[in-house]
């Protein structure tokens, strides 16, 4: 993990990324996020929110997700961007906490692809403050509405963390409501345009 107080570059980016390249995952339980149950010793977190109703919509939504309009962009930066979706793709996540940027990884687990479901899921890496799994993916219901679902399970990394972790999780509550209000707000500026 890495600390500044400036906003980083590209080239800090694509350095840091770079540099993740096969980098071990922090935790246990790798698509654990498949399961009923996630791993006991965890923070579990299960979100949703309502974008709207019909095919329109979920092709909308599927749009939001590719270009990860899921991260709001007021205080968090991810790299590569575009970013592929792709089984095994680095993925840094910067985010601007208390005046400072924090760098992490992740590494997407597993796609999901299917008629009615489209998402991804990923897995916090050794240089991540946190350790666990996040899912993000929409769905749409037999009668036409499109849900936007956030589940992850967490806790901290390191020693140092665990006392800032009221902290931490306020901000985790944080991203999101301001990702299910992104994401509802780009299906509806899209549908209306």
């Amino acid at each position: 993990m890495k600390i500044t107080f400036k906003k980083p570059s590209l080239d800090t980016l694509e350095t840091w990324t770079a540099k993740r390249k096969g980098e071990a995952l922090s935790y246990q339980h790798p698509k654990a996020t498949l399961e009923k149950e996630f791993p006991k010793g965890f923070d579990h977190d299960r979100n949703k929110c309502l974008l709207g109703k019909g095919d329109a919509i979920f092709e909308l939504a599927k749009e939001g997700i590719r270009n990860w309009i899921i991260f709001p962009k007021a205080w968090i930066i991810n790299h590569p961007t575009p970013l592929p979706l792709e089984v095994g793709q680095e993925v840094a996540v910067v985010f601007n906490m208390l005046g400072a940027w924090w760098f992490n990884s992740c590494r997407i687990q597993y796609l999901i692809e299917e008629p009615n479901r489209f998402g991804f899921a990923y897995g916090t890496l050794l240089s991540h403050v946190e350790k666990g799994e996040e899912v993000f993916w929409i769905e749409k219901r037999a009668n036409g509405e499109i849900w936007y679902n956030i589940q992850a399970f967490s806790q901290p990394h390191y020693w140092w963390v665990k006392p800032f972790k009221p902290l931490v999780r306020a901000y985790q509550r944080k991203f999101v409501r301001e990702s299910c209000r992104d994401m509802q707000a780009y299906v509806k500026k899209k549908a209306s345009s």
